[in-house]
């Protein structure tokens, strides 16, 4: 099994997936572009920023997984994977502590106005009664919107400063927020307003692009402090341009649209050039901590991988399937049975969904269920009955969605 690494990991953690038992390929520079050409017959891909475009994933006629060093998908070409039958797997929560900390340092160096201090000093200039104006940040509301790991290390920390917290989430409700010490907010329409701190922390996905909308925007207390160390596609960039070059709102970001595919490069964006607005260079997952966990996670993928057949964070599995039957089989464990069972599904034209054999203890029976994405007939289901010599029992039911 081949491994291609296209993008930077610290050599003690390369070491250690080469002691896997895999043939492994280093090429941190190699651009998306060139990807296609690179992995030849790769069965296993390591991404972090590098994307992996439709028709790289078209080419690569060995590859079975992609791994994401971190915990977005977003630069992988998902339909194109799903497409081909490939795994698509990540890093969740590795790197959680990292972007969290940067939150907070970030809303931290506004209020302070950390970076002007730094740099009067360092021009010789001494300033203090220009930068004795903070407002400070207890006791301010912040909204938290997205409560995934990211999102509840940032409400952690956000306590700690005697910051109150309303979080907002698709799959948040009352008694979660509860648990995470923080007022529920129905909707991100009725949490914005309320908010002297707004905090994104949102995976990307087509329902989330442009979630915090020019509108939403409109509703924000004047000098609140927008915060985003998710993805720059969550925002309206230039509604948020807007806003802060007319001095409604401040913002810390890491993201930014038209960043460069590089680690070093000529950049410009409007948003960054304000001086009202903080930026990073999208740095929030990398801390030595967070690197050194996201790559000790891929390490044991492939290993899980290789060893077992089985993928670890799987991404790209269906969360519902077509199926509206399920058929269980109880039978004897022996060569053939179930192939059996298939070809009277395959001649009646109905598609298995979904299969699961277990064997009991002794290993002399098993018990098969197969979710059907239509109904046997009561003739299918008695010629499978009737193989007594392989069938113990049949039963049928309609599956309630």
């Amino acid at each position: 099994m081949k491994v291609f690494i296209a993008d930077s990991l610290p050599q003690h953690y390369i070491d250690a997936i080469g002691s896997l038992g895999v043939s492994v390929q280093y090429a941190p520079q190699v651009k998306s572009e060139d990807l296609a050409s690179a992995i030849g017959d790769t069965g296993i891909l390591v991404v972090r920023s590098t994307e992996v475009p439709a028709d790289c994933i078209a080419t690569a006629t060995n590859l079975s997984l992609i791994i994401r060093a971190g915990a977005g998908v977003n630069t992988i070409d998902m339909k194109a994977a799903n497409s081909r039958g490939i795994y698509v797997s990540n890093c969740p929560g590795k790197n959680s502590i990292a972007v969290a900390e940067l939150t907070l340092g970030l809303l931290l160096a506004m209020d302070r106005r950390i970076v002007e201090n730094v740099t009067d000093l360092r021009a010789g200039t001494w300033n203090k009664t220009e930068y004795s104006k903070s407002d400070g940040l207890f006791g301010k509301t912040m909204g938290v919107i997205g409560v995934g790991q990211i999102g509840k290390e940032v409400i952690a920390r956000a306590h700690a400063f005697g910051l109150r917290v309303i979080a907002w989430s698709r799959s948040l409700t009352p008694e979660k927020a509860d648990v995470l010490e923080a007022d529920f907010a129905p909707s991100i329409a009725t949490l914005v307003p309320q908010c002297d701190i707004l905090s994104i922390h949102l995976a990307l996905t087509p329902e989330t692009t442009s979630i915090i909308s020019r509108d939403v925007i409109t509703t924000m207390k004047r000098g609140a402090i927008v915060l985003n160390t998710s993805r720059w596609e969550t925002v309206d960039e230039d509604a948020l341009y807007e806003a802060a070059a007319a001095g409604k709102i401040r913002v810390g970001t890491d993201v930014f649209s038209g960043e460069p595919e590089g680690a070093s490069s000529v950049f410009a964006n409007k948003l960054c050039m304000l001086p009202n607005v903080y930026g990073t260079h999208h740095i929030g997952a990398s801390t030595e901590q967070a690197q050194n966990a996201v790559a000790a996670e891929v390490v044991a993928i492939i290993k899980e991988y290789k060893e077992l057949g089985t993928v670890r964070n799987w991404v790209n599995r269906a969360k519902t399937t077509a199926a509206k039957w399920q058929l269980l089989v109880r039978h004897y464990d022996k060569p053939g049975v179930l192939a059996n069972v298939l070809e009277e599904l395959k001649s009646a034209h109905i598609n298995v969904q979904e299969i699961e054999n277990v064997i009991f203890e002794g290993q002399q029976t098993a018990c098969c269920t197969l979710r059907l994405d239509a109904e046997p007939s009561a003739d299918v289901v008695t010629r499978i009955q009737n193989k007594n010599d392989e069938v113990i029992q049949v039963s049928l039911v309609a599956l309630k969605r």
